[in-house]
């Protein structure tokens, strides 16, 4: 089996759910599911995107917050069964794709350009 074959098969066997366009620096609210034994319940997960990788259902995409003083980020598939919704917060003006540089900003520095309406 080629890749492309390989590929395809992937793109056809995994349902995609529709979700709003953002990118990095987009401020989003990410609710997933969260099995605990046999009880399922929904958490958000807040923050701003510092990356998209991919296309189609292998796409990904990074989310970063700040908890407790501590930097949390946390990976997500697009075509994930357990995300139930994104909410874009605030559309942010970065002129990168992937703002990595972010890790390293505290404060006021790490605030992000809100995109004017």
């Amino acid at each position: 089996m080629s890749k492309n074959e390989l590929l395809q098969l992937v793109e056809d066997s995994v349902p995609v759910k529709e979700f709003p366009n953002f990118k990095a620096g987009d401020t989003v609210t990410v609710t997933y599911k969260i099995r605990e034994g046999s009880k399922e319940r929904l958490q958000k997960f807040s923050g701003v995107v510092l990356q998209r990788v991919g296309s189609g259902p292998t796409a990904t995409f990074t989310v970063r917050k700040i908890s407790g003083n501590i930097g949390v980020e946390r990976i997500f598939p697009i075509s994930s069964p357990f995300i139930e919704e994104i909410v874009i917060n605030k559309v942010g003006v970065v002129r990168r794709a992937r703002i990595f540089y972010f890790r390293n900003l505290r404060g006021k520095k790490a605030r992000i350009k809100e995109k004017r309406v």
